[in-house]
């Protein structure tokens, strides 16, 4: 039962994240790097979160087989306002790294892969020097 739940779970978030995958395509490079500092807070902000899967879950959620953070962020991305869509796609790759970390199901380990090289070309495209900016501001705060 367990395996049927985690294959639902691992193409559900497939689907999205061809659709975050695809807005990601699509920003111009100013957004981009916005994109990536905003992911770098979201991180930063998960990483303090007793469970970090379940960011942004709202309390009475928590015992959920999963979080709805990839929900919310989806959600986000569908918004008019390009900030609003750049939290999203932050939101939704903080919090499905996190869920497909050390997952043992293949389906949900090859997206954990896919959201990886979506993370790593963010950081390619991000100067040194305004990844470093933003990890002392967050550090700060």
């Amino acid at each position: 039962m367990t395996r049927l739940i985690a294959l639902s779970r691992a193409m559900q978030l497939r689907r999205q994240f061809r659709e975050i995958n695809k807005t990601m395509e699509l920003l111009p490079p100013n957004a981009r790097r916005q994109l990536a500092g905003i992911a770098l807070r979201e991180f930063s902000s998960a990483s303090k979160c007793e469970f970090p899967h379940l960011y942004s879950t709202p309390p009475d959620e928590k015992y959920r087989a999963w979080g709805s953070g990839t929900d919310i962020g989806l959600e986000r991305l569908r918004s008019d306002n390009l900030q609003v869509r750049l939290r999203g796609v932050a939101l939704w790759l903080t919090v499905a790294f996190h869920e497909t970390k050390d997952s043992p199901f293949g389906e949900q380990q090859e997206l954990h892969r896919q959201v990886m090289r979506s993370l790593r070309s963010l950081k390619e495209g991000t100067p040194a020097a305004d990844m470093s900016a933003w990890m002392i501001d967050a550090e700060a705060a």
